[in-house]
């Protein structure tokens, strides 16, 4: 028997999608091309170029912690074995992300539980080849400040030969004109918005108020919208249900939303579908599907949810340049070096103002992780204020940081993995959430540290790491991976070779959560292009 909830607000689609990052609103727009009637539901609000903040001074309107009344875009949690950076947006990350689509290396494929399910290396290179066409996929021609210092560094070190212009997704001035200049859509025959050429202005992951990232509103999901799709911003997903008895999901299942502050009761409706893709993020699929089994909504997910989640072997480094430069001008990631075969560092930063990122970062101390860290950088700072105190203070001062920082982000294709529970801890026995068990991810990466001492060297600077590496030895990253991978039964992952979950019908996930590899390179193309893979299987609505 129906609810009055349920009489008054069940809406009926083809397929619900629950999240609008790149997985889906690949999903949506591929879906609604098909001539399926598509929802996508989206935790986060819809940013555009009239209100998103300038940088990320106002923290209540870049972080996003609804509970404390902050709705942003960017996500910071916090892990025994990880700290995560993710966003929450409709466009997902992709509002927030640093433009950076790399193809990673073939080795990957021959890693994790993916291995032999296909002929990965004959298949992806085509989907990759139509992610990079809608993302709009070309190489950087803005070299700044930083990306020079990252290449007289890596020459200085003997790696000079493997810099490069990173591949991005902006949409830049043709060679001799100006930028600012804005232009009907150059990506899509007329179908898309109109573009603005970069400014380099650094300011990609405080989001783009130029018109000139190609972030999902601008390719994927604008065109999924324009051609039918609806999307509800502010609606979290609280419950899926199959519908009609059967617990396969066979009959279709049921949807139920609310706002994510918790102490509001906007936007609780219920819809109907025959179809489900999760793609709220790995962190944000896992999550739900974790809550969703343990309810019983979904008590046939495979059992291996949660495991061999992996954080791409990142390392967030730094330095602190003396000044007089301007080091934020540029896009967010713009150029690369390899370390050996294996490291891979990105010069990274954020647009002038956007300080308050400085909150997580300080001084890199030398040697192995151990309880006696902590100490070794009380001691290492105040030798430091002893030896210079202009230039410690200078390091420490959250003033200008965007202007005289460079983020070395550093990735490794290294095998390596933790795993999510979903259970009570001791300092919220209330509810259960997720927690991370397993070896330690190294969060201290030698050759990496000496390149931020060298560049500091160069520089005049002073070499930085963050906080949670040098206090606790956690890792951060910004491209957590795994949790629902792929396999070849229900024994060994949560989805098979096409992103169907085991056990239910008609019900996907597609997001990083089912790579079963570390990429060593930033994964958006990757999740794109496995996406598109994923719904070339479905066949088109009779």
């Amino acid at each position: 028997m129906q609810t009055p909830l349920e009489k008054e607000q069940t809406d009926h689609f083809d397929f619900i999608i629950i999240g609008s990052g790149f997985g889906g609103s690949v999903s949506a727009h591929r879906l609604t091309e098909k001539g399926y009637k598509v929802a996508v539901l989206e935790m986060g609000r819809r940013w555009t170029p009239e209100n998103i903040p300038a940088n990320n001074r106002s923290v209540s309107r870049w972080l996003w912690r609804p509970g404390l009344g902050m709705h942003g875009f960017f996500s910071l949690r916090f892990f025994r074995h990880a700290m995560v950076l993710h966003g929450n947006a409709v466009g997902g990350g992709s509002i927030t992300y640093a433009n950076t689509l790399l193809v990673p290396p073939e080795i990957v494929w021959e890693h994790g539980s993916w291995q032999g399910l296909a002929d990965w290396k004959k298949e992806m290179p085509r989907h990759y080849a139509t992610a990079s066409r809608m993302l709009g996929v070309t190489e950087n021609k803005i070299l700044g400040p930083a990306d020079r210092l990252l290449k007289r560094t890596a020459e200085a070190v003997g790696a000079g030969d493997t810099f490069y212009p990173t591949r991005v997704g902006v949409f830049q001035a043709p060679r001799g004109e100006a930028p600012g200049k804005t232009y009907a859509d150059p990506y899509f025959d007329g179908e898309g918005p109109e573009r603005t050429t970069c400014i380099a202005c650094g300011e990609c992951m405080t989001g783009c108020r130029h018109g000139a990232k190609n972030s999902l509103d601008y390719n994927y999901l604008y065109l999924a919208e324009k051609h039918g799709a609806q999307v509800f911003a502010e609606h979290k997903v609280t419950d899926v249900k199959p519908l009609g008895g059967r617990a396969d999901g066979s009959a279709g299942y049921e949807v139920f939303t609310g706002h994510p502050s918790p102490f509001s009761g906007k936007n609780k409706r219920r819809f109907t579908a025959r179809g489900v893709v999760f793609a709220a993020s790995a962190l944000g699929s896992m999550e739900l599907l974790f809550r969703l089994k343990d309810k019983g909504s979904l008590p046939h997910l495979s059992d291996q949810l949660g495991k061999r989640v992996l954080t791409n072997c990142e390392s967030l480094i730094g330095v602190r340049t003396p000044g007089g430069q301007d080091m934020s001008g540029g896009v967010a990631i713009g150029s690369g070096i390899y370390l050996g075969h294996d490291t891979h560092i990105e010069a990274t930063r954020y647009g002038k103002g956007s300080d308050v990122i400085g909150l997580i970062s300080t001084l890199l101390i030398t040697g192995r992780p151990g309880p006696t860290r902590p100490f070794q950088l009380m001691y290492q700072l105040l030798r430091s204020f002893v030896k210079n105190p202009v230039k410690t203070l200078r390091l420490l001062r959250l003033k200008h940081w965007a202007e005289e920082s460079i983020i070395l982000l550093c990735m490794q294709a290294l095998k390596g993995h933790l795993e999510m529970r979903w259970q009570r801890t001791w300092y919220w026995p209330f509810s259960k959430r997720l927690v991370t068990r397993g070896d330690k991810i190294p969060a201290f990466i030698p050759e990496a540290n000496a390149f931020a001492q060298k560049m500091a060297e160069i520089s005049g600077g002073a070499p930085m790491s963050s906080v949670t590496e040098v206090l606790f030895n956690i890792p951060a990253t910004a491209h957590i991976l795994g949790g629902c991978a792929m396999g070849n039964t229900p024994e060994e992952g949560v989805v098979d070779a096409q992103n169907r979950v085991f056990g239910y019908e008609n019900m996907y996930v597609c997001d990083g959560s089912v790579f079963a590899a570390n990429l060593g390179v930033n994964p958006s193309l990757s999740i794109t292009a496995m996406t598109e893979r994923a719904m070339e299987g479905v066949s088109p609505k009779s």
